[in-house]
């Protein structure tokens, strides 16, 4: 039986939970095993074979591909641990935020130096301005998916 989870619906918000830590397990056992020199060699030799070692979903292996890390970050990666696939690529966590976020990593930074992100946008799916969240049940009609 699933928890009940009022922070699901905070748009563009994945919380890595248990539900999340099950999911990922071996995507991030495979992030962690690029922290030795020689499997980021040989990742980085030939990405599909090394990724292919490791019990994935090819959905997971795929967002790896692509560098999407807020898709691998949906399918249950742990930002930490996806950190060392940038690390291995050369890119700083700047970079890759702000990839993750569609800014450059100049544009990043500066929202970052300005305060971050804006709440607009980023409430509880339930809230209208100062407006208390309204959580609804999980499975009840009308509940926006946020991923």
């Amino acid at each position: 039986m699933a928890l009940d989870k009022p922070y699901k619906d905070i748009p563009g918000t994945i919380i890595f939970d248990a539900d999340q830590s099950r999911k990922g397990y071996h995507l991030n056992q495979f992030c962690m095993s690029l922290m030795k020199a020689e499997n980021r060699e040989r990742f980085k030799r030939d990405q599909r074979a090394y990724l292919d070692e490791w019990p994935m979903s090819e959905e997971q292996k795929q967002a790896v591909l692509d560098m999407d890390l807020n898709r691998a970050m949906a399918l249950g990666g742990n930002i930490y641990f996806l950190a060392k696939i940038g690390a291995t690529h050369g890119k700083s966590f700047q970079q890759m935020a702000g990839s993750m976020t569609g800014m450059s990593e100049e544009e990043y930074r500066a929202m970052m130096l300005a305060g971050g992100r804006s709440i607009e946008g980023n409430r509880h799916l339930g809230e209208d301005g100062d407006a208390q969240p309204q959580h609804q049940p999980q499975g009840q009609a009308g509940r926006k998916a946020s991923v």
